[in-house]
């Protein structure tokens, strides 16, 4: 793993595969970002379309809350994180495009046959060929984003890059929300799905492989090291280990809120698919001003101490919680909303520091599958446990408690510990996340 001793034939610095690369500018890097973006976006409208959709499924398929937990979390997630890996690891060894064109083709039809599903056994199978082509889009997306911005600019390109979140989440919720309205749900899926085929050859054909190293000056010509020897590296790593799984627990509520929030307010405040997807889509904005502030603050104040790659996180995640409580709590629906723009806002600072750090702790040819490990770390807890959780624990308290239709809003409540937890793993991983980067710089 380490460059010590490598032939000029493994390693050249400036050589003239890099020096032609930089000569595109920054106009065409600044192009292939944009690009990206939009297929982040396209990622999380097919994804996250099912929370806004979830009531009036479960309502046609007779599932359980526990059941539509199963579909939004292990379900998913277990294709997702598992495939997430062996992908990244064709990703570093091959065409980045390539694969994260095939990949969206793949998830793109997949979404639509959602809309064909006449059972919830039909509707499981789909989401889990939703899962499989999402499975390939964030890591080489991240190692090629590396490889084109500088270390002191990666996190604010990863948050730029990490928009698709936001963005997509409020096209799928404010559009799958009327189009349910005026049509029904199996159109929405449709509508969503289909268009994500022509962007794949859009990106086949318009976008050009970024040559690896570009942004450091340095043309790596050796192989993608082994998987196990990659994540053996990044687990020996305590700020790794800490801000991984600090990462997964607050995808844990996250991907909980994100699924149920409209089911919450459909029971407990009576409002409807479109007057939620309305509110979702505005809320998205904060999403948005948070994912870029998260990458902004890193890079501005991460330049004097990297520690603060870890603490902005931390911090943002620990004053969000109150504002989250009340949101869940308070009985006036719109008063509700607004309580949680702060929650939106800094719950998504965490997204580009934690990825862009996860970029920095390995070498050139790591960086696809260091980042499919991180979404598994993420993902399997977070995207996998966070909504079944919350699904489980709705259906106890419904059971159990005179809660009725408040059951799903205090499963949330209780969801939000987790982020405590996340709060405090992000301080131990700025212990020695500056030692940590400065080891991996030997790597090459």
């Amino acid at each position: 793993m380490s460059s010590r001793g490598c032939s000029p034939a493994k390693q050249t610095i400036m050589s003239e595969a890099v020096a032609a690369e930089r000569q595109t500018g920054d106009l065409y890097r600044w192009y292939v970002l944009s690009i990206l973006v939009v297929v982040y976006v396209f990622n999380f409208i097919d994804r996250s379309i099912l929370g806004i959709l979830l009531e009036p499924i479960k309502q046609e398929l007779g599932a359980s809350d526990t059941a539509m937990g199963f579909l939004g979390g292990i379900a998913f997630a277990a294709f997702y994180t598992v495939l997430g890996i062996p992908i990244a690891r064709m990703a570093d060894k091959g065409v980045r495009r390539n694969v994260i064109a095939t990949c969206l083709a793949i998830w793109s039809i997949a979404t639509a046959l959602c809309g064909l599903a006449q059972n919830f056994v039909q509707l499981l199978f789909a989401r889990m060929g939703v899962a499989v082509g999402e499975a390939g889009g964030s890591p080489p997306s991240h190692s090629m984003i590396s490889d084109m911005f500088p270390a002191d600019k990666r996190a604010t390109a990863l948050a730029i890059y990490a928009l698709g979140i936001p963005i997509g989440s409020m096209i799928g919720n404010l559009g799958g929300g009327w189009i349910n309205e005026f049509f029904d749900w199996r159109t929405a899926f449709f509508v969503v799905g289909l268009p994500g085929v022509a962007l794949a050859l859009f990106v086949r054909f318009t976008v050009r492989e970024p040559a690896r190293g570009v942004a450091e000056g340095i043309a790596v010509k050796q192989e993608a090291p082994p998987v196990m020897l990659v994540l053996k590296h990044l687990w020996s790593l305590k700020s790794f280990r800490y801000m991984s799984v600090a990462g997964s627990f607050h995808a844990f509520v996250g991907y909980g809120v994100a699924l149920w929030i409209p089911a919450m307010f459909s029971r407990s405040h009576g409002m409807s698919t479109g007057e939620m997807g309305t509110a979702l889509f505005y809320l998205g904005f904060a999403s948005i001003a948070g994912t870029l502030l998260g990458g902004w603050l890193g890079d501005r104040y991460g330049a004097k101490d990297a520690r603060w790659y870890m603490w902005i996180p931390g911090i943002a995640t620990l004053a969000a919680l109150p504002f989250s409580l009340f949101a869940y709590v308070w009985n006036e629906p719109y008063v509700a909303l607004w309580g949680l723009v702060i929650p939106y806002l800094l719950g998504a600072y965490w997204l580009a520091p934690t990825f862009s750090m996860t970029q920095g702790l390995v070498g050139l040819r790591m960086r696809a599958l260091a980042s499919g490990i991180l979404l598994f770390v993420i993902n399997i807890f977070g995207m996998g446990i966070g909504p079944q959780f919350t699904g489980i624990l709705s259906d106890v308290f419904q059971a159990t408690t005179d809660l009725g239709a408040d059951s799903l809003r205090w499963a949330l409540v209780v969801s939000l510990v987790f982020n405590l937890f996340a709060a405090i793993l992000y301080w131990f991983a700025a212990r020695t996340l500056r030692e940590d980067l400065e080891a991996a710089k030997a790597l090459g």
